[in-house]
């Protein structure tokens, strides 16, 4: 199986347009075996690229603990980076099929390590329903107090793609990511899980942001969560349209006007190319 690693601020994947044939386990099976870093590549997804009928290509992603994802922010530049550095798409708009629908990258610039993309990540869902959320109320959700052992948060619910809990804290260093993520992605409130961002807000637009996600666990960057942040900011009246969203590997920037798609703005970067070998 040829590959190539690449990352969006870390946050990195092993990018695929083939399988190995004879499997013999699933592909959730076979994903949590190639992503483990210690026994395998190593990786936070699995990132299959195919044809698509409604698009230039289709992604399908799968997260390290074998769970598909219905889209991902960083895999989608990383995605829009090796479609247009192939057949899929030359030019520099590239069409992108996902679970969550057909979505745009722009490739701003481009050489072999990489690319600079801007994507337009659709519009926000605030329902709880769209989350899915077991909530008596129309939406948005902006401050809905969420209990856990390890105590209790004012959440704010914004689907990006996927749900994104957002909690504005006032001190990130005393959050225990993996503690407080996981018991709030479980939480039964929310029946499909939910990926945790929690927020601290350094100056005017600009953001501080630690993440666990649903499926991966604590990575270094999520592009739909920072436009989560972004959305959430803006709507509680903590920023103005464009946002600067700093993740542990590096900044995202975000722009949205209530009523129009979430644009995001990033680099997809291209590690290594390898060939695995499958050994069941």
């Amino acid at each position: 199986m040829r590959f190539k690693k690449m990352h969006g601020l870390g946050n990195d994947f092993i990018v695929t347009e083939a399988l190995p044939t004879g499997l013999g386990i699933s592909l959730g099976e076979f994903a949590r075996r190639i992503c483990d870093r210690h026994h395998g590549v190593g990786a936070d997804g699995l990132v299959i690229v195919g044809p698509s009928q409604r698009a230039d290509c289709r992604m399908t992603i799968i997260n390290s603990d074998g769970r598909e994802a219905e889209s991902c922010g960083n895999a989608l530049r990383c995605v829009a980076h090796f479609a247009h550095r192939s057949q899929y798409s030359p030019g520099p708009v590239v069409s992108i099929e996902t679970l969550s629908g057909v979505q745009l990258a722009h490739i701003i610039s481009s050489d072999e390590q990489g690319s600079m993309v801007s994507v337009d990540m659709g519009h926000p869902l605030l329902s709880p329903k769209d989350f899915p959320a077991t909530l008596d109320s129309p939406g948005p959700i902006l401050g809905q107090s969420v209990t856990t052992p390890y105590g209790t948060y004012d959440v704010s619910l914004v689907r990006v793609g996927v749900p994104h809990i957002v909690i504005f804290v006032e001190n990130l260093s005393a959050v225990d990511i993996v503690g407080e993520g996981r018991a709030l992605e479980e939480h039964p409130i929310f029946p499909a899980g939910a990926n945790v961002n929690f927020v601290l807000q350094k100056d005017e637009n600009r953001f501080v942001v630690r993440v666990w996600e649903r499926g991966a666990g604590a990575t270094m960057a999520c592009g739909t969560g920072a436009c989560a942040v972004a959305v959430a900011a803006i709507l509680h009246g903590r920023a103005a349209n464009d946002v600067v969203v700093d993740l542990p590997g590096g900044q995202l920037e975000i722009s949205w006007k209530p009523g129009r798609s979430i644009t995001m703005f990033g680099p997809a970067v291209e590690v290594f190319s390898g060939e695995y070998q499958w050994r069941p």
